[in-house]
């Protein structure tokens, strides 16, 4: 209740019944906004707005603080409760400061405070508070919110500005997609934020094959010794084989093959001297050599699909031999009359030159083939079985002619080369393929590591064996046969082309050997002893041949299916050089011995160089020109085939050399809805507010 002296007295200050002090009237209720836990859809023109219910008009006091006990009244509202300096005053004093001095009350921050007895001014001075409160409430609100919008926005733009740097795409592009969720340490992301820093798994594998390959190297040391060490032979061979694998890297990231980068490094170790395998460690490097080859024919004899083979084997066999046929001839006869070759080392040099390389083609044709080109045909599956048999042809009959060049033996035996070759090869083939299918039994428990060393075993033994017997060609015949018979009974128990554990095991004996052989390749080639004279007369005749081998491919591939475009891009696609002439250049000169003369020496390195040379300018070329031109010269299905799930190659699907775009593609249809409320959560806030009843 009020007494007599606040019926006056505005309602700002009423004045207690008991205690005859001033009593607050109810702070004033303003519904706190609150975000809404509910989805909701802002529209366009959506803005923040605070909805507050109408308040009785009362006048507010402006110091938050509790004043303390007055000392001194000075003549004011209430001096028996405030002090001069920090008293509360209603918004209805005329009092101010200006009229008693510095140390007298604050002024009100309400403007045109009206007399105690104008109700109406009174009234709207407490509505045109109110409104100011409610604008200073939304102007704050609104400034918080444009600085986290602020502050998202600066963040947004230095993460693009991050991820559109180059370094950050050089750094996303080197790492790979891991095939399962990873382990690392709390705070490895924070010390090595990815992708500018490996993954924690990549570093444990570095650090894994590190410590292996130390530990190796002690082993070695201790049982073999010097050639072990620091300087000698072995040592330089592993650190070759490890720096050739590192050049293949940066050179993947050019998207061009590893083994151009591998060669290189080999080139350039030779050179400059870091590196010596000549003497009787060459004796070494031989037998790596064949290794190598053994491995790269039964991977060519995995690749062909049998079903595919069975129903155009005579365009497989038609593209596979008369185009060879052509390479070499012409090779031969360019040779001898532009390098100063005989007839002999000439048909030698073709014999290397016009064979496909599978390492090339193969990761090239299986990324066509995943996105869909050329699969309504079969071209993927028609160029890498053609390659198959190219490989085996030439691996063989340069067995056959180096067998007649070098070996002192009667007519009868030379003559003799040809039929037994074809027939021990393909004898051998089809034996050794049978044995495959019945041993070890199909539900073994480790039929897999037994079928795959029972393969490689048996090709070693093919390879040795001929060349033991004096009949070199049969050996790639019977290696690339008996892995052409086993897949296909494989095949026939539930195996496929692209889902073979024994195609895996061989994919990683060739990640071991490739560095070696590319390197070991390299290393043979000083380049102070070349004639520049030679590789330009070299590269004429690579190029001639690549040429008119194309359109020959072209002009036989007649009653195929294919048109003009398509019969073109089978005949770019077997343009590259690369594994064999790896495997067999150098091999001429390793049969020559003291008896030799200069002129033999002279023709040997040429054919070596030659077949690197060859390395240099088709493989790049042969796997850009694969990559570009199969998207504009192949048709592509409406339903690409999809990457397996599950297990998969290792290295098949990992080498890319271009990212075509697939633009042909059908896309889903965009909802529009989805599409505008994406647009305006991007642009609004995504808050609403509820008033409080």
């Amino acid at each position: 209740m009020t007494t007599k002296a606040d019926e006056g007295r505005p309602a700002a200050t009423m004045m207690h019944a008991a205690t005859g002090r001033p009593t607050r009237p109810p702070p004033l209720t303003i519904n706190v906004p609150v975000a809404s836990t509910e989805a909701q859809t802002p529209s366009p023109s959506h803005r923040s707005s605070i909805v507050i219910e109408s308040q009785p008009k009362r006048r507010v006091s402006i110091s938050p603080e509790t004043p303390p006990l007055a000392s001194s009244n000075s003549g004011f509202d209430n001096p028996a409760f405030e002090p001069v300096y920090m008293r509360k005053i209603s918004q209805t004093s005329i009092h101010s400061y200006l009229d008693n001095g510095p140390l007298g009350r604050r002024r009100s921050i309400l403007k045109d405070s009206p007399l105690p007895n104008d109700n109406d001014s009174v009234d709207r001075i407490s509505m045109h508070s109110f409104e100011n409160y409610r604008q200073s409430a939304l102007d704050v609100l609104n400034a918080k919110n444009n600085n986290l919008q602020a502050v998202h926005e600066s963040w947004h733009s230095n993460s693009n500005y991050v991820e559109q740097s180059w370094i950050y795409n050089l750094c996303l592009k080197c790492r790979t997609e891991e095939p399962s969720a990873s382990w690392e340490p709390p705070f490895w992301q924070k010390i090595f934020p990815y992708p500018l820093c490996p993954t924690f798994r990549t570093f444990s594998r570095l650090v894994s094959l590190i410590a292996i390959g130390a530990l190796l190297w002690i082993v070695s040391f201790v049982i073999i010794g010097h050639a072990a060490a620091p300087g000698g032979q072995l040592f330089d061979l592993v650190v070759l084989t490890v720096a050739a694998n590192f050049g293949g890297y940066i050179i993947s990231l050019t998207t061009l093959p590893r083994l151009i980068g591998m060669l290189l490094v080999g080139l350039l170790f030779q050179n400059v001297g870091w590196v010596d395998l000549d003497g009787d460690f060459s004796k070494v490097t031989t037998h790596l050599r064949k290794f190598a080859l053994t491995i790269i024919l039964t991977r060519a004899g995995l690749e062909m699909e049998p079903e595919a083979f069975k129903k155009v084997y005579k365009t497989i066999l038609k593209l596979g031999i008369v185009p060879w046929i052509v390479e070499a001839a012409v090779m031969t006869v360019m040779s001898h009359y532009l390098l100063d070759l005989p007839w002999m080392w000439g048909c030698l040099l073709g014999s290397i030159i016009a064979a496909i390389s599978p390492a090339v083609v193969v990761p090239c044709l299986f990324r066509l083939r995943t996105k869909g080109y050329g699969v309504v045909k079969g071209i993927p599956t028609l160029v890498v079985a053609v390659s198959g048999v190219d490989d085996a042809i030439s691996v063989a009959i340069f067995g056959i002619i180096s067998t007649i060049m070098f070996s002192d033996r009667g007519q009868v035996y030379l003559i003799a080369q040809v039929p037994v070759c074809l027939i021990g090869g393909l004898g051998f083939g089809i034996i050794w393929g049978l044995l495959a299918r019945v041993f070890p039994e199909k539900g073994d428990a480790y039929v897999v590591p037994l079928r795959t060393l029972l393969l490689f075993v048996g090709n070693l033994v093919a390879i040795y064996g001929s060349e033991e017997l004096g009949f070199e060609g049969a050996g790639p015949l019977g290696v690339v046969f008996s892995s052409f018979i086993s897949n296909y009974y494989w095949c026939k128990d539930g195996w496929t082309i692209d889902d073979n554990p024994v195609g895996t095991g061989f994919e990683i004996f060739w990640m071991i050997f490739e560095p070696i052989l590319f390197g070991v390749t390299g290393a043979t080639i000083k380049i102070r002893e070349l004639d520049s004279g030679v590789l330009y007369m070299g590269a004429l005749c690579i190029f001639t041949g690549v040429i008119i081998r194309i359109l020959i491919t072209a002009g036989i591939a007649f009653g195929d299916r294919l048109n003009t475009k398509e019969k073109f891009f089978v005949g770019l696609s077997w343009m590259a050089k690369a594994t064999v002439q790896a495997a067999l250049g150098p091999v001429a000169l390793r049969h020559l011995n003291e008896n030799s003369t200069d002129d033999e020496r002279h023709w040997a390195r040429i054919v070596q160089a030659i077949c690197i040379f060859s390395i240099l300018l088709t493989a790049p070329l042969g796997a850009i020109l694969i990559s570009v031109t199969g998207p504009r010269m192949l048709t592509k299905t409406k339903q690409a085939q999809q990457n397996l799930t599950g297990w998969r190659r290792p290295s098949i699907r990992d080498i890319s050399i271009i990212d075509e775009e697939e633009r042909e593609d059908p896309e889903l249809t965009a909802d529009k809805q989805t599409q505008n409320n994406t647009q305006n959560n991007s642009q609004h806030p995504n808050f609403s507010y509820i008033s409080n009843n």
